[in-house]
C-alpha cells in the first residue's frame, strides 16, 4: 500500500513537470508573457491582453461636466466653507456615577463676519457647553445668545474666528413645488455632506416641542440625525430652509425621504428682533384660555359649538388693551374653577379657531406688534376686534 502511495505521487510530479515544460518550450506561456510585458522599447504604449488592445499614449481627458453637475458642484463649492458642526455637551445625573457628560451634534450655518451662527433650538437646548467646528476643522466655544423655541431656533455667536464666509439668505416666500434643493450638514458625523431632492410640499407641521411650524418645507433629500441646523439651499446656493426633522419610519431615526425645514423668514423675523432688542419677541394677545367644544357650548348657551372662550385678559396686554372682555362669573368644571361671561374667539384674521394650538398657529405666523382682526361673540352679538399683537415675555398665550 506505501508504495502504491509512492508510486502515484511520483506520476503526478512527472505530470506535473512535463507539462509545463511542454507549455513553454511551445511558446505558450511565453507568448501570454510577451502580450502583458512591454517591449523593449520603454515608451511603448500599446498593451495586448485577453480583452484586446489598450492605447496609453496619452492621458485621456476626463469628460466636461454637464450643467447640472456644474451647478452641483457650484453650489457645494460655494457653501461648505459656510457650514458648521455643532458639539453640544449636557450632563445627566446617574444614580451610579453620579453626573455623566453627553454630547450631540448637529449642524448650524454662519450668518455673518461677526460669528452669528442659526441653527436648531434642540441641537443645543440644555447645553452646558457648545462648541463649533468649522470647515478648516478650527474649534471655537460658542455662546448661545438667542432661541425661538417654538419656531426651533437658536442663535449662537463665535469670537475671533477669522475668514468667515457667510450665507446669503433668500426669501422663503413663493417656493413651489418641485424645485430643486440641496442639504449640506453633518449628518452621523460625517462632516461636509450634501445630499439634494427636490420640494415635495408646503404645509403646516408640528415642531419638536409640538408648537406648529407654518409653512414648513417638506424635501426628499436626504436628512439624518446630524443634519438639524444645517441649511436647505435652491439651486443658486441660497439658503431657504434650517432642515430640523424627519419622518419616523417605524421609530428608525433615519431618511424615509420626507424631511422638513423652517423656511428662512420664519428664522429672519428672529435675526432681526435679536437685532433690534437684543433678545427674541413673540407675539401674544395675553389672556387666560378655555377651549370649548359642542358639549361646553351647549350647556352654557354658547352661540358657537367651538372656539376659545376668554376666562382673564392679562392687566396691560394686548387684550385688555384691544377691549377684549374676560370672564365675571365664577364656575367649575368638575373641580377647576373657570370664569364664564367672557368673549367668545371664533376667528383670527379669518382663520377659524377652535383651539389653542389654532391660537398659537396663528401667533406663529405673526410677529410683535402686528395688528390682527379678532372675531368674538359677546353675549349673541357676533364682532371684529382689531388687535395689536403684544410681547409675550416668558408668558404663554
Amino acid at each position: 500500500m506505501k508504495l502504491r502511495r509512492v508510486f502515484l505521487v511520483i506520476l503526478l510530479l512527472a505530470a506535473f513537470y512535463y507539462a509545463s515544460t511542454h507549455l513553454w518550450q511551445s511558446g505558450s506561456v511565453a507568448a501570454m508573457m510577451h502580450r502583458l510585458m512591454p517591449s523593449g522599447d520603454s515608451s511603448a504604449s500599446n498593451i495586448s491582453g485577453p480583452l484586446g488592445s489598450f492605447d496609453l499614449t496619452e492621458a485621456k481627458a476626463q469628460p466636461a461636466y454637464d450643467a447640472e453637475e456644474q451647478n452641483n458642484i457650484s453650489v457645494y463649492k460655494r457653501l461648505k466653507p459656510s457650514v458648521v458642526n455643532i458639539t453640544s455637551t449636557a450632563v445627566a445625573f446617574d444614580f451610579f456615577y453620579g453626573q455623566v457628560p453627553q454630547q450631540g451634534q448637529g449642524s448650524g450655518f454662519i450668518l455673518d463676519k461677526q460669528g452669528h451662527i442659526l441653527t436648531n433650538n434642540h441641537v443645543i437646548d440644555n447645553a452646558q457647553r457648545v462648541e463649533v467646528q468649522l470647515w478648516d476643522k478650527h474649534k471655537y466655544k460658542a455662546t448661545v445668545i438667542g432661541v425661538d423655541k417654538a419656531h426651533d431656533l437658536a442663535l449662537l455667536q463665535i469670537n475671533n474666528a477669522a475668514s468667515l464666509v457667510p450665507v446669503e439668505l433668500a426669501d422663503s416666500r413663493g417656493l413651489q413645488v418641485g424645485q430643486k434643493v440641496f442639504a449640506i450638514g453633518n449628518p452621523f458625523g460625517l462632516s461636509g455632506t450634501m445630499t439634494r431632492g427636490i420640494i415635495s410640499a408646503i404645509r403646516s407641521v408640528r415642531g419638536p416641542t409640538g408648537s406648529a411650524i407654518e409653512d414648513a418645507i417638506q424635501t426628499d433629500a436626504a436628512i439624518n440625525p446630524g443634519n438639524s441646523g444645517g441649511p436647505l439651499m435652491n439651486s443658486h446656493g441660497q439658503v431657504i430652509g434650517i432642515n430640523t426633522m424627519i419622518a419616523s419610519n417605524n421609530g428608525v431615526d433615519q431618511s424615509a425621504g420626507i424631511g422638513f425645514a423652517i423656511p428662512i423668514n420664519t428664522a429672519k423675523a428672529m435675526i432681526e428682533d435679536y437685532a433690534k432688542y437684543g433678545r427674541v419677541r413673540r407675539p401674544t394677545l395675553a389672556f387666560i384660555p378655555l377651549e370649548i367644544g359642542p358639549d361646553l357650548a351647549n350647556q352654557m348657551g354658547l352661540p358657537s359649538d367651538y372656539g376659545v372662550l376668554i376666562q382673564r385678559v392679562l392687566p396691560g396686554g394686548a387684550a385688555e388693551t384691544a377691549g377684549l372682555h374676560g370672564g365675571n362669573q365664577k364656575a367649575y368644571l368638575g373641580n377647576t374653577p373657570v370664569m364664564l361671561g367672557g368673549d367668545l374667539i371664533v376667528a383670527i384674521d379669518g382663520q377659524e379657531i377652535t383651539s389653542m394650538q389654532d391660537v398659537s398657529a396663528v401667533m406663529n405666523s405673526h410677529r410683535t406688534g402686528d395688528a390682527v382682526s379678532v372675531t368674538v361673540f359677546r353675549g349673541q352679538r357676533r364682532m371684529d376686534v382689531k388687535v395689536t399683537l403684544g410681547d409675550a415675555m416668558d408668558r404663554q398665550v
